[in-house]
């Protein structure tokens, strides 16, 4: 039997601090006029200094099981997507799952730049289609502001910080993630990247001193990459999902810039007052960029019961991805039966825990006596 990913929960987490253009202006050469007029961009939030990617997405998250109504312990799936981990190892979604004691959850991240949410959405969908997992937690979170060179008017104008999450549960119904579309333009990788701090150039003095550690953007080559593909995969992902495109009622894009968003609305022949927008208020949060103005369309009511969303994204990579999801906001009662895969894995789990348990007893016991003997040697 195919189960669908059914949206269950949503939640978000923007830090305190505001940053303004005027704020930006003080420390480049910008001006309010500008970056408005260029980008749309009023304000962005900007992590406190001892706030990390994996803070953010937890915050996200205990608002996302709220609403869905279940505890970290339900969960069996974490998906953490973002380009800014707390660690190159180990992954945050490991980190984010022993936070909230989700025992047994499997966790990893995915790195897929901006784009990476919905690409996270279409895995976690596909675990649940099969019937492996039941609830998933799928994270979008961001920390721009410490990898930024704040002396580079042309990219730090346009990024910000924050989070955001989705739960899924698998039903039975149609419902939760129709289709997707997944793509990436590998020859490009450079139009958006930080050149030191992986395996090809590591982190050194040199890197320290040209700012290889910083975000390096070619502008220019991604709204040519953007322009080229937001009509395709849109068009992929609504046919996917067996609707008319007239059926789809609300349209969140990759809030890159306002300017942008205007022009899918003419490409996509979309109107504007069915596009959601916050681009004003947060910038680019890249991977968290979707699902933060998902969560607001819920809070906002643009987004009722049983409408369908289309969610567009692009970024680093250069990747792009979308996804159409059917939004039903009542939960649907527990599936008791016909869960016999996953049942069977949650038994065995219990049974190795067990005998791992009783083993390491019985060998620790066995072999206490002598590392005590060699001690009194």
């Amino acid at each position: 039997m195919t189960f669908y990913a059914r949206l269950v929960g949503w939640g978000k987490y923007l830090p305190k601090k505001v940053v303004t253009n005027d704020d930006l202006a003080k420390i480049v050469d910008t001006s309010d006029e500008w970056i408005v007029s260029h980008t749309g961009i009023r304000e962005r939030r900007v992590v406190a200094d001892d706030e990390t990617t994996v803070d953010m997405a937890f915050h996200a998250s205990q608002e996302a099981l709220k609403v869905a109504g279940l505890a970290a312990k339900d969960l069996d799936l974490i998906i953490l997507a973002t380009s800014s981990p707390d660690y190159q190892v180990p992954s945050g979604a490991s980190v984010l799952q022993g936070r909230f004691g989700a025992k047994r959850a499997a966790a990893f991240d995915l790195r897929a730049g901006c784009s990476g949410f919905i690409y996270g959405l279409a895995t976690a969908s596909q675990f649940i289609a099969t019937g492996t997992y039941r609830n998933a937690l799928v994270v979008g979170a961001e920390i721009i502001s410490k990898f930024m060179d704040w002396t580079d008017r042309r990219t730090c104008v346009l990024f910000g910080d924050g989070a955001g999450a989705v739960v899924l549960q698998a039903s039975r119904e149609p419902c939760g993630v129709l289709s997707f579309d997944l793509g990436s333009d590998g020859e490009n990788y450079d139009a958006l990247y930080i050149p030191a701090g992986g395996s090809a150039h590591p982190f050194d003095q040199e890197a320290l001193d040209k700012k290889l550690h910083r975000i390096r953007m070619d502008g220019k080559r991604i709204l040519r990459f953007a322009a080229k593909i937001i009509g395709p995969t849109a068009k992929a992902a609504v046919a996917g999902s067996s609707l008319h495109p007239d059926e789809i009622d609300l349209l969140i894009p990759q809030q890159s810039s306002a300017r942008f968003i205007e022009y899918a609305s003419r490409r996509l022949h979309f109107p504007l007052e069915k596009i959601f927008v916050n681009v004003d208020h947060y910038a680019n949060t890249s991977a968290a960029s979707v699902p933060i103005a998902l969560c607001e369309a819920f809070e906002q009511g643009r987004i009722r019961e049983g409408d369908n969303v289309l969610l567009i994204s692009f970024g680093a990579g250069l990747t792009w991805a979308s996804a159409v999801v059917s939004t039903g906001v009542s939960r649907e009662m527990p599936i008791a039966v016909d869960w016999p895969l996953a049942r069977f894995f949650e038994n065995v789990r219990e049974v190795v825990e067990v005998v791992s348990s009783t083993a390491a007893s019985a060998l620790s016991a066995l072999l206490l006596p002598f590392f005590t003997r060699n001690d009194r040697r």
